[in-house]
């Protein structure tokens, strides 16, 4: 076994690992790490980030020398678990701030939707792979949907819309990726485009009971100027604003004492997870800001790339799902802090506390550098 092990590793090529996808991914979690730690009173959150990112290095490390091949082969299996540690969420579940996303196993709280990320995406791209002849055919396409929206339900029960909308955007341009047929597209577009507007103005009725009460605020009021909840939820981002205007270009410092620092006057709340992108445009300025939004844009372009030289239509569609859900995230997490979008607990990958984010973002980019070792010329 020891032997086979050692086969396995010994026949990829150094030259071939992407040094460069590692290189922006330790650069942004150091960052992150530094900021959360600024973010927060005592060490308690920024050692527990620490070992976080010690463990997903363990992943990464792990993912990267075994081949994706052999992952995905348990492609139903990880599917299943999925369901499992989401249905037990559910049951077993912590709830914080009116939801119910996290499992306390003592020395850390895990957070099972961000493993059903990883999980799902590889399910639907072997899904896609074993079935790619009968793509376009009614059933394939329907199965394939239900097995998703079935993930994409338990998620938004929890509930957690911000990651139920990021999976579910991820899962569309997977789909679009495909090589489906233009005339399935335009016929899912036809019928989509409709239902979904149905449903948003269904939703947007407080007393459909489809939106919990903080989250037809936080969506519905961010545009009412008279809804005093709403108002109390704009008031962060406003604060938001005010924290990366006043770091001018270069910043206040890390772990600045500055009197004015709206982190040191407490004005926001869950700095180190959902405002975390604040915290470094205060502290670290523009210069920080933007390499931060730089840095996530390369790893971005660094996954498609490999997805672009990838053996087979799975590691490809892979390389190019995982690449979309680290930008539909970053942008989802940076337009709120920059009040572009409505309020939502959504966290900005690598950056953001939370180790089981951080654990589920590794193995991920674990996995595409194994596909870039087997890459084609």
């Amino acid at each position: 076994m020891f032997k086979k092990i050692k086969d396995l590793i010994t026949s990829y090529k150094l030259s071939k690992l992407n040094f460069r996808l590692l290189v922006y991914v330790f650069a942004l979690t150091t960052l992150g790490v530094f900021a959360i730690g600024s973010a927060t009173e005592g060490q308690d959150y920024q050692l527990r980030q620490i070992v976080g990112v010690v463990v997903a290095l363990a992943g990464l490390i792990v993912l990267t020398l075994f081949s994706y091949k052999f992952v995905f082969k348990f492609y139903w299996p990880l599917y299943f678990v999925a369901i499992g540690l989401l249905l037990l969420v559910l049951i077993l579940g912590q709830t914080k701030l009116g939801a119910t996303r996290w499992i306390d196993l003592g020395f850390v709280q895990f957070q099972p939707s961000e493993v059903a990320k990883l999980f799902l995406i590889i399910f639907v791209v072997m899904f896609i792979q074993k079935h790619y002849e009968t793509l376009d055919t009614p059933k394939t396409l329907g199965l394939v949907n239900l097995f998703a929206l079935i993930i994409l339900f338990l998620i938004f029960r929890e509930p957690d819309l911000s990651s139920t909308i990021v999976l579910f955007v991820t899962f569309c341009a997977i789909m679009f990726l495909s090589n489906m047929s233009g005339k399935i597209i335009a016929a899912i577009a036809i019928i989509a485009v409709p239902v979904v507007l149905v449903f948003g103005f269904f939703a947007i009725n407080p007393n459909s009971g489809i939106l919990q009460e903080y989250q037809y605020n936080r969506i519905v009021g961010f545009f009412q100027e008279d809804n005093k909840e709403a108002k109390e939820i704009r008031y962060q981002q406003e604060n938001s604003l005010l924290a990366i205007g006043s770091g001018g270009l270069r910043g206040k410092g890390i772990e600045n004492e500055n009197a004015t620092s709206v982190k040191n006057g407490k004005f926001l709340s869950e700095a180190h997870t959902d405002f975390i992108f604040t915290i470094i445009g205060e502290e670290l300025g523009f210069f920080g800001a933007a390499a931060v939004i730089i840095l996530l844009l390369l790893v971005v372009i660094e996954c498609m790339i490999v997805g672009s030289r990838a053996p087979d239509i799975g590691s490809r569609l892979f390389c190019y799902g995982f690449g979309v859900l680290i930008a539909i995230q970053s942008f989802i997490n940076i337009s709120v802090a920059t009040m572009l979008l409505p309020n939502t607990g959504v966290t900005l990958p690598f950056v953001s506390y939370g180790p089981t984010s951080l654990l589920s973002l590794f193995c991920g980019i674990g996995i595409v550098l194994n596909i870039g070792l087997q890459r084609q010329k």
